[in-house]
């Protein structure tokens, strides 16, 4: 029998307060064990053993309050010299399993949930080239997989998931396929490459259907089924939106909010509200059933976000970034429009003029200040009249940020209640998968490490 290396404790997250302009983050002392598998075994971590705290925290006097959220497993693999690439949870009848891929050993592996509660690896499959990205859809078993040589392959798993079985192999691009979207109900695979194209094929026929070239290369993809409308996110911060026909597609309109690249998109059917995430580590909720250009933006994050997943049933938005935070924010509260930021060559409040303002500098015989601007009014203020700092979590700044000093006399403690809670997943992530039917959240790091979370006590 494979022994699994346990080690034990897992440490503590203390709270602390991040550098200026950003989030106060935290995390509540860590108890219990937290299980590092070796030699390809991966264990369930056993119920009541918290890892970590979720901290719903105001940067008020008032208390804040914490909710639990538990590690169920953790999986690394002591031989292995690489992060997983993708992945993704998969469940038919009875059988439960993780799905990986490994870029540089150019493997597919499938680990099995065995009655133990114990993951085992069930399949370790060689492919041609370099594997870059995956679909998988539980319901037909169909595992789409792109390659860094433009080829889309697809499997079909059997019902134990002990066996995968190639069906067809595809050139989808001219180079590496950067995302993969199976369409179940009209059989389509859409995907993304480096060669700045989207392209969609018939999942049957393996027949190229149509393809639209992006102005860079896009890492953010999503499909609107009701009205075939899809919507493309790429390295310009521009997030694209198609509508696509059986075999043509005509643009409808571009979005661009972001000054950096766009890295995750979410689409939420229901509401019809878009979610994208960047490397410029903001969130910005397009509302486009509104259809008034409502733009709202969520500040969460130190470093890029790199995943963005919705509860619909709970109106929970969950973002994950290479910060390691885990971050769930509670769409069901109206918010607000961050305002545009004012031109001035003085400040609005005591107008003193800014230091490029040379004729005012030299009628007043005044030394000219620094621009700042307040991020509840817009306002361009100096450092004097803008020396206070709030959370204005209704617009998205869940940290304390710079707001003139009048406007932070209007803020009141209701408007500073947070609507967002931390979590500190304890590895700078790169992929994430959440499965909303279950509330378990799989997540990768640069450590090479896999965890899957219990997301229930959060998002229920």
């Amino acid at each position: 029998m494979v022994e699994a290396d346990l080690q034990h404790p897992c440490g503590t997250v203390d709270s602390t307060t991040r550098s200026s302009g950003k989030r106060q983050g935290g995390g509540g002392p860590a108890s219990g064990h937290c299980f590092r598998q070796t030699h390809h075994v991966l264990e369930e971590k056993k119920p009541g053993a918290r890892v970590s705290s979720l901290v719903s925290h105001s940067h008020s006097s008032s208390s804040s309050s914490s909710t639990a959220v538990w590690l169920r497993c953790q999986l690394q693999e002591t031989s292995s010299e690489e992060e997983a690439r993708s992945f993704t949870l998969g469940k038919s009848g009875g059988s439960q399993a993780i799905f990986c891929l490994k870029e540089l050993t150019r493997t597919v592996r499938v680990w099995l949930k065995r009655d133990s509660g114990q993951y085992w690896p069930s399949i370790y499959h060689a492919m041609p080239s370099p594997c870059s990205c995956m679909s998988f859809n539980p319901e037909t078993r169909r595992l789409s997989i792109g390659l860094d040589n433009g080829t889309i392959s697809e499997f079909i798993l059997s019902e134990d998931y002990n066996k995968m079985t190639l069906v067809k192999s595809y050139q989808a691009h001219q180079s590496r396929v950067i995302m993969i979207l199976f369409v179940l109900e009209m059989e389509w695979v859409l995907s993304t490459g480096q060669d700045k194209h989207f392209t969609w094929h018939c999942s049957e026929s393996g027949q190229r259907l149509g393809g639209y070239r992006t102005s860079a290369g896009a890492c953010g993809l999503q499909f609107d089924v009701e009205t075939r409308h899809v919507f493309v996110g790429d390295h310009s911060g521009q997030v694209t939106i198609l509508k696509l026909e059986q075999e043509s597609c005509s643009l409808v309109t571009t979005f661009k909010g972001h000054t950096g690249g766009v890295t995750a998109l979410c689409w939420d059917p229901i509401q019809r509200v878009l979610f994208s995430g960047s490397s410029d580590h903001s969130i910005i909720m397009w509302d486009i059933g509104g259809r008034k250009g409502t733009a709202i933006e969520l500040q969460g994050h130190n470093d890029k976000v790199q995943s963005l997943s919705y509860a619909h049933h709970t109106r929970q938005l969950i973002s994950c970034g290479a910060d390691g935070g885990i971050v769930v924010w509670n769409m069901d509260v109206e918010r607000q429009e961050t305002p545009e930021w004012l031109d001035s060559d003085s400040c609005q409040k005591c107008d003193q003029p800014f230091f490029w303002n040379f004729k005012q500098m030299w009628d007043s015989k005044k030394i000219g200040l620094r621009q700042h601007h307040c991020r509840k009014c817009g306002k361009a203020v100096c450092g004097k009249c803008s020396s206070k700092r709030s959370s204005i979590p209704l617009m998205g700044f869940e940290f304390e940020v710079r707001v003139c000093d009048s406007c932070h006399e209007s803020i009141t403690d209701e408007e500073r209640a947070p609507t967002a809670t931390f979590h500190d997943s304890k590895h700078n992530i790169v992929h994430v998968h959440f499965d909303a039917t279950r509330g378990w959240l799989l997540t990768s790091g640069t450590d090479k490490v896999i965890k899957l979370w219990d997301m229930t006590p959060v998002v229920s």
